[in-house]
């Protein structure tokens, strides 16, 4: 028995490296009160099953792009779910560096009811406030 040392003070050299838990992802996007009950009593109203609705930006107008919102009949595997209030928007992946912080909100007044985006990546708007220009935010 002399030589041999007992396994209890050997060290563990096969056991496999602990891997670092994967941080939190932030969630891109949040919901306000007024634009959660908007996008449910569209969700309820719709003429079709949707599971919520679609954002995303496009190229275009004055100041070079432009929000879209549109219903969601499903969720892609490259969407990127938000869940908030109740209610869930499905993001196009081309658009989430450009939404990291975003606020969606409703407004609703006597001559036009919009989503309206308060973005921290928002640069410039044209005067007509149809259009945007955006950063991409620095993560």
């Amino acid at each position: 028995m002399t030589g041999m040392i007992p396994a209890s003070n050997t060290p563990a050299s096969n056991a496999p490296a602990s891997k670092p838990k994967p941080r939190p992802r932030p969630q891109v996007m949040k919901l306000t009160e007024a634009a959660a009950a908007r996008i449910t009593e569209l969700t309820r109203r719709a003429d079709s099953e949707i599971v919520g609705l679609r954002v995303g930006i496009k190229n275009g107008g004055c100041a070079g792009q432009s929000y879209t919102v549109e219903y969601a009949h499903e969720i892609r595997p490259t969407d990127e779910v938000v869940e908030d209030r109740g209610v869930k928007i499905m993001v196009d992946p081309k658009a989430v560096l450009f939404l990291l912080g975003t606020e969606m909100d409703y407004k609703a007044d006597k001559l036009q009811a919009q989503f309206i985006f308060n973005n921290p990546n928002q640069v410039s708007a044209c005067g007509c406030g149809e259009s945007v220009q955006l950063t991409a935010a620095k993560v």
